[in-house]
């Protein structure tokens, strides 16, 4: 399996007719996982916390919005076996704990697009650190799971500086920060310089409107990590822009 990092957006992204067709795209060309492993921006704790294994329910982590998206269901089957394969994967240093969290929407708002069925087993991951280098080495740990039909996805958004929009429109015109902070990105991600990502604080313009908290940029992270080389230049086959933001996406062999 390949590994994918996905601007997952909010619940209404599933009604922009673009992004669902460039997810339903994407997701044509995979093979069919016998699992799935999650990582959010929406779910940082240390140490590392796996969810739910036996009936996965959903976080309705949002508010404000239209009570549709609170109705949202998504009943996929747990993945017991896939936690107990992470827990040996780790080493003794890496504490694992266990927990009955759901998909929240970082997730399960992707996966209602990618497989709408519900029929793979899924389990969500948090992130036990925002730190690229320690990611980056998180995500070489996982790698091996590639292997065994595991599709690994860090959910976050490339660029998400929610304080700093003053048009809601979803058609908005992305903000210069925006569009400089997604050029660099590209650019950065097809030269394959990871440490120069790994560094974007100081790097990347349109810090820090870009990234005022950096949980949406991390996961990416934990996808180069999982790459068979991080510095080969993934396939990015979704870009674009939805409420001004960098909907970014890639896949890494």
């Amino acid at each position: 399996m390949p590994a994918l990092f996905l601007s997952h957006g909010a619940p209404p992204l599933v009604d922009d007719a673009r992004w669902v067709a460039q997810l339903q795209e994407l997701t044509a060309g995979l093979p069919r996982p016998k699992a799935i492993l999650m990582a959010s921006a929406h779910w940082e704790s240390a140490p590392l916390m796996l969810g739910a294994t036996e009936t996965v329910p959903l976080v309705y982590d949002f508010g404000g919005f239209e009570r549709r998206y609170y109705e949202t269901t998504y009943t996929a089957p747990g993945a017991p076996e896939l936690a107990t394969r992470i827990e040996k994967l780790m080493p003794d240093s890496e504490h694992v704990a266990r927990t009955n969290r759901g998909l929240d929407h970082g997730a399960y708002v992707p996966l209602t697009v990618m497989y709408p069925d519900a029929d793979i087993p899924v389990l969500q991951m948090s992130l036990p650190t925002l730190e690229p280098d320690r990611l980056l080495e998180l995500g070489r740990r996982l790698a091996p799971l590639r292997d065994e039909g595991v599709l690994i996805v860090g959910s976050g958004f490339t660029t998400h500086g929610l304080p700093f929009l003053r048009d809601w429109r979803t058609d908005a015109a992305a903000p210069g920060w925006s569009r400089e902070f997604d050029a660099w990105t590209a650019e950065t991600l097809a030269r394959g310089a990871v440490d120069e990502l790994a560094d974007f604080r100081d790097r990347a313009p349109g810090m820090p409107f870009a990234h005022p908290t950096i949980e949406h940029f991390a996961p990416m992270f934990l996808t180069l990590g999982a790459a068979d080389d991080p510095e080969r230049a993934p396939e990015q086959p979704i870009e674009g822009f939805w409420m001004g933001l960098s909907k970014r996406s890639f896949q890494v062999a």
